[in-house]
């Protein structure tokens, strides 16, 4: 039994738990930023090709309690590097402290590669290269106040990072956090689903993901392939499991729609290299003149946000009129908005039914939920920090 730490977007954190748990995850654990897992190798290849919202597995390979710089490169120095890295193989170590005494975690990052590569040449005559960039295996450690744990990073690239989205916006949502809002909001295949500013189509094409059973790691390598220890029949084996538990690319009741003609050329070119073109609708529209695509479904989007100030005046007289056009349009439907602008919930003028806190990258965002009701909406009274559902207002 191995142990592992799959590293997600902060507020995913139990999603990523329970996602571990249904591929067969042992003692998981969830804590700030993922999850600590144990399993055999085969869930850490699983992990890897099936997870819509980890963004690295790391294998822990040792783990100490330390004082100073000499202690860390004891224990980096101590596993039997050899059994798992050819020399010919570039490494890159990178490290992470949480309240850790020392004053450099550079000199510490040094100390963890001058031990590996000591101990490489003392097993096997040669001493692997450094690669600060594409590294073939890349190599974390994390330090608390007193322990020391050192990993290999079995993913590489970052998960999120699907190999599918050839074309890109400004400020790009990550897949795996678009995978991750689509479970927060409960939506499941079957359920029409909207995305009127969609940018680039990420929400879209990780929701096919969804509905076609595509495992996200189809098509692309991992570190773990680097291993000396790596299986490549049970990695193929994987790999045909996969693909034959995919279902019928038929039509979806997945659409999107973007007032930006470059958006939507930008979806467009996302949609076909993944080949979902034929199966999600997609159309240039204004979201405040758009018609809903059937009686009732779900919105999920990504509004845009203001950094400059005229792009916040701008935002400022946009969001009512998007808490209106959703108001006269969208009757009978759940709405989720991710924003980094906190000013959203007061001037969109609809009562916010749940909050959570989530991070695109180190951007603090918030998910905003809003329950679509028949009638006038008004804000029902609340208890500080909580929300209650949209309620309808008689009064007229």
């Amino acid at each position: 039994m191995e142990r592992f730490f799959a590293t997600c977007p902060r507020g995913l954190e139990l999603l990523l738990a329970e996602e571990l748990r249904v591929l067969g995850a042992e003692k998981v654990h969830a804590v700030g930023g993922g999850v600590q897992f144990a399993g055999t190798f085969s869930l850490c290849y699983r992990a890897n090709l099936e997870s819509r919202i980890a963004s690295r597995v790391l294998w822990q390979v040792a783990r100490a309690d330390y004082r100073s710089e000499e202690d860390i490169y004891r224990a980096a120095y101590a596993p039997r590097w050899t059994d798992w890295l050819d020399s010919s193989r570039t490494i890159r170590v990178d490290l992470s402290a949480t309240r850790s005494p020392l004053a450099s975690l550079n000199f510490a990052a040094l100390k963890i590669k001058d031990a590996v590569c000591d101990k490489i040449r003392r097993l096997s005559g040669r001493r692997p290269s450094v690669d600060t960039r594409h590294p073939d295996i890349p190599i974390q450690g994390h330090l608390t106040e007193d322990k020391f744990t050192l990993y290999l990073d079995a993913t590489g690239e970052p998960l999120f990072k699907r190999g599918q989205r050839i074309a890109t916006r400004e400020a790009p949502l990550r897949e795996n956090l678009a995978a991750g809002i689509l479970r927060l909001a409960g939506w499941h295949p079957g359920l029409p689903l909207l995305d009127p500013m969609c940018g680039s189509g990420t929400f879209l094409i990780e929701a096919a993901h969804m509905a076609l059973d595509i495992a996200p790691g189809l098509g692309r390598h991992f570190a773990f392939e680097q291993f000396k220890n790596f299986d490549a029949r049970l990695w193929r084996q994987l790999l045909e499991q996969s693909r034959a538990r995919q279902r019928p690319r038929t039509a979806l009741e997945i659409y999107g729609s973007d007032i930006s003609g470059q958006a939507i050329q930008a979806a467009r070119a996302n949609l076909l290299a993944a080949g979902l073109d034929k199966l999600i609708s997609l159309k240039r529209a204004d979201v405040l003149e758009i018609a809903a695509p059937a009686k009732s479904g779900m919105i999920v989007t990504n509004p845009p946000y203001g950094v400059r100030l005229g792009e916040q005046q701008k935002l400022a007289e946009f969001y009512p009129k998007l808490g209106d056009a959703l108001k006269k349009r969208f009757t009978g439907w759940r709405v989720y908005l991710l924003s980094a602008d906190m000013r959203l919930p007061k001037l969109i003028h609809l009562a916010v039914s749940k909050r959570t806190p989530l991070f695109n990258g180190a951007l603090e965002c918030r998910l905003f939920e809003y329950a679509m009701v028949e009638g006038k909406m008004k804000k029902a009274s609340r208890e500080k920090g909580s929300a209650s559902p949209l309620t309808p207002d008689d009064s007229h």
